[in-house]
């Protein structure tokens, strides 16, 4: 009977059990179904927050300001200084501040006569050109390396006339040349400044005049605004803000040329010239600024 009884007491409880572990297993997978429900929920929310933050960041980012440049550059940020480094030391040193004594020791002339000498500067700052082009392309990205270097790096230049810029920015630029040289001559007192070497050039014929204006209104302007603006101003400007990428590669633009004296109207030419670069994206911009006040300078 004991036996029976739970037997019989089995029998009757088994689909009691049945129905509570049914009970159980509905009451787990609703309960399943509600924790998986909550963190999709939770998913969608975040996503949708992730998303709504996204598209306003996006629309931040379309509205423009003063820089257009885009914040995605050729060059990895790590190899900025380092190329630029390998640049001033392997070509621009090398060339530009020996390349003639290299030519007159080929010719075998202690000096060279003014001919010679400007069409030699021009064969160097040409391959100076040429070495800086395959040594930037050399270091770009591997998606990169048929880059257009005179295309500029911009997102959007819808309303932004280059042309219009650049002749503001020209207009600038001799405004500047024209109020820091009377400061500098109320602080220091007047004093010629015209180079010598360069007027002695620039009368010696005219096949030297031509040299004059192709080497520093043409190849000089293209060579320096890829080097300081499309390849250092651009990177930099990825990293910061673009006014200190600005000040940053103006500094650097004055410190190359080597010329203590010169220094802060240089930095404010690089700026001047750096602003119109960054605010049209376009580096014919900034080589029509240097190239015409290089002109101007020539010809006064």
């Amino acid at each position: 009977m004991i036996l029976g009884r739970w037997v019989s007491f089995s029998c009757v409880n088994t689909p009691v059990n049945k129905v509570s572990d049914r009970r159980r297993h509905s009451e787990f997978r609703g309960l399943s179904s509600t924790t998986t429900c909550r963190p999709s929920l939770r998913l969608s929310c975040l996503k949708s927050k992730s998303t709504q933050e996204t598209t306003q960041i996006e629309q931040l980012g379309n509205e423009q300001g003063f820089s257009v440049l885009a914040s995605e550059v050729p060059w990895e940020d790590n190899n900025i200084w380092s190329t630029f480094v390998l640049y001033m030391f392997s070509l621009h040193i090398p060339l530009s501040f020996g390349g003639l004594s290299i030519v007159a020791n080929i010719l075998h002339q202690q000096v060279l006569d003014p001919q010679t000498q400007v069409l030699s500067l021009v064969v160097l700052q040409m391959v100076e050109l040429s070495g800086t082009v395959l040594l930037l392309r050399t270091t770009a990205k591997p998606q990169c390396k048929s880059i257009n270097f005179l295309k500029g790096n911009n997102e959007s230049r819808e309303g932004r006339n280059w042309v219009v810029g650049s002749a503001l920015g020209l207009g600038c630029l001799v405004g500047f040349i024209f109020v820091t040289s009377l400061v500098a001559d109320q602080l220091f007192g007047s004093k010629a400044v015209e180079n010598s070497e360069l007027k002695k050039i620039m009368v010696s014929g005219e096949v030297a005049r031509s040299g004059c204006f192709a080497l520093y209104c043409g190849v000089a302007p293209i060579l320096e605004e890829i080097v300081y603006r499309r390849f250092l101003l651009t990177s930099l400007a990825s990293r910061m803000e673009w006014w200190k990428a600005l000040v940053i590669s103006s500094g650097v633009f004055a410190a190359a040329h080597f010329s203590g004296e010169d220094f802060v109207q240089l930095f404010g030419i690089g700026c001047v010239i750096g602003s119109c670069y960054i605010w049209s994206g376009n580096l014919a911009s900034s080589v029509l600024v240097h190239s015409l006040y290089n002109a101007l300078t020539l010809l006064s």
